[in-house]
């Protein structure tokens, strides 16, 4: 799924309840991790919940993917928004997305506790991270 689909999607949703139940529907849609990526390598620092984000590179590294999970209904759901914010794109799409203005069009920004916020962007931020480590790679070959 798209983020413009996910915007158009919670634009259609008249309060943060609907919103929220979308969210963890969304989760619920995640592919599952298997017990080996559930480890402290994939682990995200800096999350109430328990998060782990696998990142994979494909056509020699042009894209990529993520998968995650968590240990938290609502996060689960989070995962999968930011799965389709960068998941399959290029270390240089994802660099330029603005995750901010994404989750204002969301309402995420309003209607997040700051614990949950801070999360999110714990996982953004490693999402980045990782982008940054794969252009760098790409430009070292």
């Amino acid at each position: 799924m798209a983020i413009q689909d996910l915007i158009d999607d919670f634009s259609y949703l008249d309060d943060w309840e609907d919103r929220y139940k979308y969210v963890i529907e969304l989760g619920k849609g995640l592919a599952p991790l298997t017990e080996v990526e559930h480890c402290d390598a994939t682990k995200v620092q800096g999350c109430v919940s328990q998060v782990w984000l696998v990142t994979e590179s494909n056509d020699a590294g042009a894209h990529i993917s993520f998968r995650g999970d968590s240990d938290a209904l609502i996060v689960k759901g989070l995962i999968a928004i930011l799965l389709a914010m960068y998941s399959g794109q290029t270390p240089t799409d994802i660099l330029a997305v603005d995750a901010k203005s994404v989750f204002e069009q969301l309402g995420l920004d309003e209607h997040l506790s700051p614990q949950r916020s801070n999360g999110l962007h714990a996982m953004v931020s490693r999402v980045r991270e990782d982008a940054a480590r794969q252009l760098a790679g790409a430009h070292t070959d």
